[in-house]
């Protein structure tokens, strides 16, 4: 298949894998293919949301079980579906701000009833799953009484605005934001692990570019990517 040049590839992405993209994944297409990568960074909720309503984009990137469902759709063309990440759940301070252990369950819950705030994102599979673990905890009235919750995008801003004390979001989304510390992942029991897929939207124009750029998510300087970022690449 020929590979097209000089076109612009658009691609609505999770934001796990925000920091491999932007580590070196998308860099390295662009200088081999002579093609232009625009990335819109969304929450696959609203990913799902926007392909529903009618968006359309070249390159999908987003939980695995919601790409099972556009597969079922037809929305996007199964042959050019690539796996690429396991992603974890953590909690991030401010940097030069205490780190509270979180090494145990009693511990983990110490640290979110001692926070001020906590910031987390109803919209993305992070917030959403966390809402259930401060249900297990039984703290949830607790922590929702003074959390900071965002409709999308990066939990761990609010730590370097000041007005949360902790950031919940997936490992690799709280290491792009400059000026915060990853304290450490979710204790095992309470952990809740997102595979992250890949694929060609079924109407994108631009398939030899897409293609070429999926292929590229498995090689060995994506998974080197992958891994710098806090995501563990899928072998």
């Amino acid at each position: 298949m020929a590979t097209e040049s000089g076109v612009t590839l658009r691609i609505l992405s999770g934001l796990a894998v925000r920091g491999a993209f932007e580590g070196g994944i998308v860099a390295d297409y662009e200088a081999s293919s002579g093609n232009r990568v625009a990335v819109d960074w969304v929450p696959t909720t609203l990913i799902m949301t926007k392909v529903a309503a009618g968006e359309q984009a070249d390159v999908l990137v987003l939980i695995k079980a919601s790409m099972d469902e556009l597969v079922a759709q037809g929305k996007v063309d199964p042959a050019t579906r690539v796996e690429v990440a396991h992603s974890r759940l953590g909690l991030a301070v401010a940097r030069g701000a205490t780190h509270p252990p979180i090494d145990s369950l009693e511990a983990f819950k110490a640290a979110l009833l001692q926070a001020r705030s906590i910031a987390y994102s109803r919209a993305g599979a992070s917030g959403i799953h966390f809402e259930s673990v401060i249900e297990r905890l039984g703290i949830a009235e607790a922590v929702r009484s003074r959390a900071t919750v965002i409709p999308a995008g990066f939990t761990a801003e609010k730590l370097v605005t000041g007005e949360a004390d902790l950031a919940v979001q997936q490992v690799s989304e709280l290491m792009v934001v400059p000026g915060t510390e990853v304290i450490g992942k979710f204790p095992e029991e309470m952990q809740q692990v997102s595979s992250f897929s890949a694929a060609m939207m079924a109407q994108s124009p631009n398939r030899g570019a897409a293609v070429a750029f999926l292929s590229a998510l498995n090689g060995e300087r994506a998974h080197a990517a992958y891994l710098a970022s806090g995501v563990d690449p899928i072998l």
